[in-house]
């Protein structure tokens, strides 16, 4: 099974999101893990929501530091913010590393369902890159 590794500043939005959908959509071939370089301590409850529309339960995540994975080996690490490429630009163990930055939903603006609609956008936004790059793989 090919390992991937989904970086991000907080491991709040984003990153979480990116890893519940690699393994949803990978079909059992990869298995994907996401941290942060400054988490946040939390899974926002937009990205929980967000999941929890395409039936995928991220209650139980936790964010993480990408401090636990440094002495893991990756086929491929992707990191979704600009921050976290700045701050991961070279991680050990890592046999690829992409960059596919995204903007960050915890920063929308607005009323719950203004921010839910960002959240969606971003999520279907990740969920495609994904999918694309997932299909020219094989």
């Amino acid at each position: 099974m090919k390992r991937v590794l989904i970086l991000c500043t907080g491991n709040s939005c984003r990153s979480q999101m990116a890893e519940c959908l690699w393994n949803d959509l990978s079909g059992g071939e990869w298995e994907a893990v996401s941290a942060g370089s400054n988490p946040a301590g939390y899974v926002h409850p937009l990205a929980v929501k967000a999941m929890g529309e395409l039936g995928s339960d991220l209650s139980s995540a936790e964010s993480k530091h990408l401090d636990r994975f440094v002495n893991e080996p990756f086929d491929l690490v992707v990191t979704v913010c600009d921050n976290a490429r700045e701050s991961c630009s070279v991680f050990p163990g890592a046999t690829k590393t992409l960059h596919w930055p995204f903007r960050d939903p915890a920063h929308a603006t607005g009323t719950d369902d203004e921010k839910m609609t960002v959240f969606r956008s971003v999520r279907d936004e990740i969920r495609d890159r994904i999918a694309s790059f997932l299909d020219s793989g094989k």
